[in-house]
């Protein structure tokens, strides 16, 4: 890849909520954008840490023990392990950088699990 991403395009691709999309990648990382509205299911990574890079809206990231609201241009790291569950107010646009085989909502299951397959390029 030695094109540049334009992330507002990219977002504009698409409108489904909770279904991330692959917009690169970078020594194992894949870079995903996804939209968000209301509240996901909640979940963990045993195995990776996920970076949640809040681009649009207000994206609050609920863990058992506290809770993080991020606004446009600010980051925050899960650590691996932990328990969360995120929450779009009212919509959220979220970059996400975590390794290729994270899998979303953490393997769980869920109706709103995407698989890898899923989790097109865009």
């Amino acid at each position: 890849m030695n094109d540049v991403i334009d992330l507002k395009t990219k977002l504009e691709a698409f409108s489904d909520t909770w279904h991330p999309r692959i917009i690169g990648e970078a020594n194992g990382q894949y870079l995903k954008i996804a939209h968000g509205e209301g509240t996901l299911e909640w979940h963990s990574h045993e195995g990776e840490d996920e970076v949640f890079l809040c681009l649009e809206g207000r994206l609050v990231l609920e863990m058992r023990d506290r809770e993080v609201a991020l606004e446009p241009g600010q980051l925050f790291v899960m650590p691996r392990g932990v328990e969360h569950r995120p929450r779009a107010e009212p919509r959220a646009s979220v970059l996400l950088f975590e390794p290729g085989q994270t899998r979303h909502l953490g393997g769980e299951g869920g109706a709103r699990e995407v698989s890898i397959e899923e989790q097109a390029w865009i």
